[in-house]
């Protein structure tokens, strides 16, 4: 393939009314025409002559210029790469017909030298992008970027998505996570990340996004608890209106009207849900960075939220069931009966036939789906063990089988001689109920089960619990909470914090700790008094023989 550089003119012969070509009198002086480039390319799909022609040069040396750019681009793909020099004609085939500026050769070559590294295939992707590039008008992309997606087995011819990526990151999560994780990511993933940030290209996402995603809720939270607030004072306002009389029920109608067309109740995204999003955000960016789909940076680490506030587990004492009594207001949302609440409970509860599921919970620490999903196969009496290796939960409302919430959950619980009696006393119970339901039983083979073999479902439970202590006239606790019970009142008997924490299946001790912190302070103030009161001090028995003499005068 050859190029040359030439002047020429718009000049007719008068004679012929042709132009005159290379054979103009006027072409002599220096100033007369203009310049223009000329080389050769490799032909088109359909092995039509393609040119490189470009005119309106004022100098010789300003075409010269253009011509060795040409020449510049057409040395730089190796030799016998035929791909990458039919790309590089097509873009000057292009340049030429559209009257576009050349490419920077060191842009071209950057993203050719990538290729060069990887197979024909690559080399072909890099090429289509390249002149897909010029087609469109959009600017070439970053020799990184490209070769980040060419390691990591992305289309080159466009930008991922946020959106796009989550959905892939959940596929390969549902595969991994059990069914109660991967429903909590993908509520995640649907209800709030895709919305806000599903547009935007995955290789653009920052931190700027991710903070005006949570600025958003936070602004969304004060306007449907507006609406909340509008729509409980209308209803409590219709509750007041008697039914009879022809203006009242004419009132009623109205105002169940208007409350239809108020937004229904919603609850808040809050402040413990938020860094849940986050969490759920930057585990997908991570994967995103480890297989090179974007740079390694995450910028949902470097995102602050409001600093949430730390609940610690606080005890029922006297002074705080009378503060409740007065305001109706519970001091903590975990909170723990005291002792003497628990046997109240429990000598309450004793005739219920899921008694033995609330003293499992209250005694050895169960989670409320490992109690409903514990089976009678694992419990060994000859060992007293009752093995936790599965439990329930619910998934859009259908009682589901999984395993622990971590692997600290996988754990062998010790039974007592009072737990593996009363299991006894159940599994008769259970034998009733399987006799008088007949061929409607159900065997599913859970130590707990509805009155038909059939599994519990954990939030029935949860209410259950609720309307027994409502019943029973305890200070509200959660069913949750119970199992927090089963930690204080080892901790209280001088059960090692260690053991407490395997017993509880918390991976470590410092959570056990972090969460019972408030009780454990309690106890060490408790040892601290014990410990001084077994050394004799004179001191001290002379301030107890006043007492008693100031006790005997007022006598």
């Amino acid at each position: 393939m050859k190029g040359y550089v030439k002047r020429r003119c718009s000049c007719r012969n008068p004679e012929t009314g042709r132009n005159w070509g290379d054979s103009c009198p006027k072409l002599t002086g220096r100033r007369h025409g203009t310049w223009f480039v000329n080389h050769e390319l490799l032909p088109g799909p359909g092995l039509e002559r393609r040119r490189f022609r470009r005119s309106g040069f004022e100098t010789s040396t300003a075409a010269s210029e253009e011509l060795s750019k040409v020449v510049t681009l057409l040395a730089l793909p190796k030799e016998g790469n035929t791909i990458a020099l039919v790309a590089i004609c097509d873009v000057l085939a292009l340049c030429a017909k559209k009257g576009k500026p050349l490419p920077e050769a060191t842009e071209i070559l950057a993203l050719l030298s990538i290729a060069d590294d990887q197979d024909d295939e690559a080399m072909e992707a890099v090429c289509q992008l390249v002149v897909s590039c010029f087609e469109s008008g959009s600017p070439l992309p970053q020799a990184q970027d490209v070769k980040r997606r060419l390691t990591s087995d992305q289309a080159l011819d466009r930008d991922m998505t946020v959106a796009e990526w989550l959905d892939e990151w959940l596929k390969d999560k549902k595969k991994s996570l059990r069914i109660g994780g991967y429903t909590r990511y993908e509520c995640d993933v649907r209800v709030h990340l895709k919305p806000h940030l599903g547009h935007i290209k995955l290789n653009r996402l920052g931190v700027k996004q991710i903070s005006a995603m949570f600025d958003a809720m936070d602004e969304a939270n004060l306007l449907r608890e507006l609406e909340n607030r509008s729509r409980r004072a209308a209803l409590d306002y219709l509750a007041t209106i008697p039914w009879k009389g022809l203006e009242n029920r004419a009132l009623r109608k109205e105002l169940k009207a208007a409350i239809a067309e108020m937004p229904p109740f919603r609850r808040p995204t809050s402040s413990a849900t938020q860094p849940h999003i986050r969490a759920t955000l930057r585990a997908a960016l991570n994967v995103a960075i480890g297989r090179r789909v974007v740079e390694n940076f995450n910028p949902a680490v470097f995102v602050e939220l409001a600093e949430r506030p730390s609940h610690k587990a606080l005890m029922w004492t006297e002074e705080r069931v009378l503060a409740w009594q007065e305001t109706g207001v519970i001091p903590s949302p975990v909170m723990v009966w005291t002792p003497e609440q628990v046997g109240r409970f429990l000598d309450a509860a004793e005739k219920h036939r899921l008694y033995m599921l609330f003293h499992l919970i209250a005694f050895r620490g169960l989670r409320r789906g490992e109690g409903c999903g514990a089976g009678w196969a694992k419990v060994n009496r000859r060992t007293r063990m009752l093995s936790v290796e599965t439990q329930l939960g619910t998934v859009a409302g259908k009682v589901i089988e999984g395993v622990p919430k971590t692997k600290a959950g996988f754990r062998q619980v010790a039974l007592d001689a009072e737990s593996l009696d009363g299991l006894d006393q159940h599994k008769r119970l259970q034998t009733r109920e399987r006799l008088a339901a007949g061929d409607k039983w159900v065997d599913s083979g859970y130590i707990f089960t509805e009155e038909d073999g059939s599994p519990l479902n954990p939030n029935a439970v949860s209410d259950l619990f609720q309307r027994l202590i409502k019943e029973f006239g305890l200070p509200p606790i959660r069913l949750h909470d119970l199992r927090h019970v089963a930690a204080t009142l080892a901790l209280a008997a001088g059960v090692d914090i260690k053991i407490v924490s395997e017993m509880l299946g918390h991976s470590t001790t410092a959570i056990t700790r972090d969460i019972y912190q408030s009780v454990l302070d309690e106890l060490f103030h408790a040892a601290a008094e014990a410990v001084v009161a077994l050394v004799p001090r004179a001191r001290r028995q002379t301030s107890q023989d006043v007492t008693s003499d100031a006790s005997l005068a007022s006598a």
